[in-house]
């Protein structure tokens, strides 16, 4: 229903597997599954706005496939000591993202075609700063949405359904090598990734549906409530 509404469900979702005795790394393995269907729900509805715009979400999927399967590998890689002690520090940096991200996101004027038509040092710029994201993505993920339309803020984009296309897309691509990576590695939690799925879905239809009686700067601002709440927590118990 957040996601729905305002956003903001990594930080629901990562705490609260780790409160029910989840290990860090396998939480945040579980998070990148539960979240991708709805990603390829998302591509789907905007299939044909992503087909018109060919060029430019071929460059950023494909640098984003890549980038999150080199985060995903990384995540396994890292012992689960550091990762520990990383996860406050991941938990906040998801909160303030989520908090500032009104602040940080306004479109510009630029039409997303545009953007592949640029000089090829700037469109290696950004596809760099893509790249970068995506091995964050894979890496942790808490946050990367709010990352992903602050760099399309950046570009200029003033269609935020242009926004949102390109957004889903590239979280989809990112998730996708990702959540292949956890299950090989067989880091997911089943039986709590199958009960969450469930609840996506029921949530994600009923946040839809009754949108409209909720106010998204109150739900936005309670989520960073919870999240700043739950950094703070695991800073000084965990």
């Amino acid at each position: 229903m957040l996601n729905s509404v305002a956003g903001g469900s990594g930080l629901i979702f990562f705490p609260t597997l780790l409160m029910t005795g989840v290990s860090p790394i396998s939480a945040n393995a579980t998070t990148t599954v539960v979240s991708l269907p709805g990603y390829i729900a998302g591509i789907y509805v905007y299939r044909q706005r992503l087909s018109d715009e060919g060029r430019i979400s071929l460059l950023l999927g494909s640098i984003s496939l890549v980038g999150g399967m080199l985060g995903a590998m990384l995540l396994i890689v890292i012992p689960n000591t550091s990762f520990d002690y990383l996860v406050p520090w991941l938990l906040l940096l998801a909160t303030v993202l989520f908090t500032l991200s009104n602040s940080i996101i306004t479109p510009q004027e630029l039409d997303l075609r545009e953007i592949g038509e640029k000089p090829g040092n700037r469109l290696l710029k950004f596809l760099l700063i893509q790249f970068l994201i995506a091995i964050y993505g894979g890496f942790y993920g808490g946050g990367m949405s709010f990352l992903i339309l602050a760099k399309l803020k950046i570009l200029g984009i003033k269609d935020i359904n242009q926004m949102n296309a390109l957004k889903i897309l590239l979280m989809g691509c990112i998730d996708s090598f990702a959540v292949i990576t956890f299950i090989f590695a067989d880091l997911v939690a089943w039986p709590q990734a199958f009960l969450m799925m469930v609840g996506t879905v029921i949530g994600g239809y009923g946040g839809a549906y009754y949108s409209g009686y909720f106010n998204p700067s109150l739900v936005r601002t309670c989520v960073s409530v919870v999240g700043f709440v739950m950094t703070g927590y695991f800073f000084l118990f965990k």
